[in-house]
């Protein structure tokens, strides 16, 4: 036995290295965090329409409790909350990393670089939002929902286009990720503005202290990583109790956190880069199994015809697509920008489609807006966003994949 082991040991052992090195270049390659996303979201989905629904219902829902000082401060919020409110902190943290890169060193550096991406991020979220007012202007309830197709989801859209490989050109991605990192700053600020509780003007003004030291920590050229998370931390408490929406301290700690240290290395990137694994493989899939979870029982081909799903999904395939490509195509012409390189009419405009995948955000932005107004307007709202990304996805691969006459010329 010893002998047999002894002989086939070098192939076992080969054939180890081979498959750690096909999941360490998985867990590199672009494409998988949505995948990983999406398996997500379908695991969700089998559990609330299987025997496990009761106990998929009761993990979500798990009570979690945090007491700081005795009775002096409570945190009470069943599972999916803290997942929305905390977990997520983590996201817009990572997100705003990302927006700050690009404003000041990346595609966004520019005025000339900017134009395209964010005339282009503008239109696709104006048009969702007029299509979704349109067919819910009668109903006071589902028009909070207005904001939530004009999301982009950044990990599933960039994620199928690096599925499909050499077949996309390299600036049709660049394009896709300005638009989607300029539709995040979007949401945030929508998210500020229109989905925030009655204020408490003490714990906004605590707030407001801890974004201060955080940018003088940024003045001091502080070099560690470690004191803007704490601060963040306490930022975050501050924003939870303010009334306004706590995922915004991930933003404001993100904005505080020097580029470079004071030798000329990179810091924001570092975190970045460390954060991003994390994100992309439990944060986000945490989220989507939290929320994607809805129960089909019941739901037929007339469910889909219902105002707020209707309007969700036309905003994002219809509305993302419309809006992007007119968009786009009025600042080429009278801004003087241009199109991306090397890429025909047909793969710019599938390119629009992908952008209507607006699962993570649309989600988060519907759980905002709908918060405590009954189960309907939940299913409502996740039968849009998944249907309405599902369809989008699907157009925008075949279109990529296929040809459609008339739109294969270079724009």
């Amino acid at each position: 036995m010893a002998g047999v082991l002894g002989n086939n040991q070098p192939s076992l052992l080969n054939g180890g290295f081979a498959l750690l090195t096909g999941v360490r270049r998985f867990i590199q390659s672009e494409s998988a965090g949505g995948v990983v996303l999406g398996l997500a979201a379908l695991a969700a989905l089998i559990a609330a329409n299987s025997p496990l629904a009761a106990a998929y219902q009761a993990f979500v829902t798990l009570p979690g409790e945090v007491r700081i000082g005795g009775d002096a401060l409570v945190l009470a919020k069943p599972l999916v909350v803290w997942v929305n409110d905390l977990w997520m902190a983590v996201f817009f943290f990572l997100v705003g990393l990302e927006i700050k890169r690009e404003l000041l060193e990346g595609e966004l550096a520019s005025l000339k670089q900017a134009l395209l991406p964010a005339g282009a991020a503008l239109g696709g979220m104006v048009v969702p939002a007029l299509i979704y007012v349109a067919l819910n202007r009668g109903d006071a309830v589902a028009l909070r929902g207005w904001a939530i197709p004009t999301a982009t989801d950044i990990a599933f859209a960039l994620g199928i286009l690096m599925l499909l490989g050499s077949r996309v050109p390299a600036s049709l991605k660049v394009f896709l990720t300005a638009v989607a990192i300029i539709d995040d700053l979007g949401a945030i600020v929508v998210i500020a503005l229109f989905y925030t509780s009655e204020l408490s003007l003490p714990m906004l003004g605590a707030a407001a202290v801890g974004a201060a030291v955080l940018f003088a920590l940024n003045r001091a050229r502080v070099s560690s990583i470690a004191p803007y998370v704490v601060v963040g931390a306490l930022v975050w408490l501050c924003v939870l109790k303010s009334g306004v929406h706590a995922t915004l301290a991930g933003v404001i700690t993100a904005f505080a956190v020097p580029m470079r240290r004071a030798d000329g290395r990179a810091l924001a990137e570092d975190a970045e880069h460390a954060l991003h694994p994390w994100v992309a493989f439990l944060v986000l899939p945490v989220f989507a199994f939290a929320n994607a979870g809805v129960s089909l029982q019941g739901v037929t081909p007339a469910s889909f015809g219902q105002a707020v799903p209707l309007g969700i999904a036309l905003g994002l395939v219809a509305g993302k697509a419309i809006g992007v490509f007119a968009a786009a195509w009025l600042v080429v012409r009278l801004a003087g920008a241009s199109f991306p390189a090397g890429a025909t009419l047909r793969q710019f405009f599938a390119v629009c489609l992908l952008c209507g995948v607006g699962f993570t955000m649309s989600l988060f932005i519907g759980g905002l807006a709908f918060a405590g107004q009954g189960a309907a307007y939940e299913i409502q709202l996740k039968l849009g966003v998944l249907g309405g990304s599902l369809v989008s996805a699907l157009l925008g691969t075949a279109l990529m994949l296929g040809r459609a006459p008339g739109l294969s010329d270079r724009p």
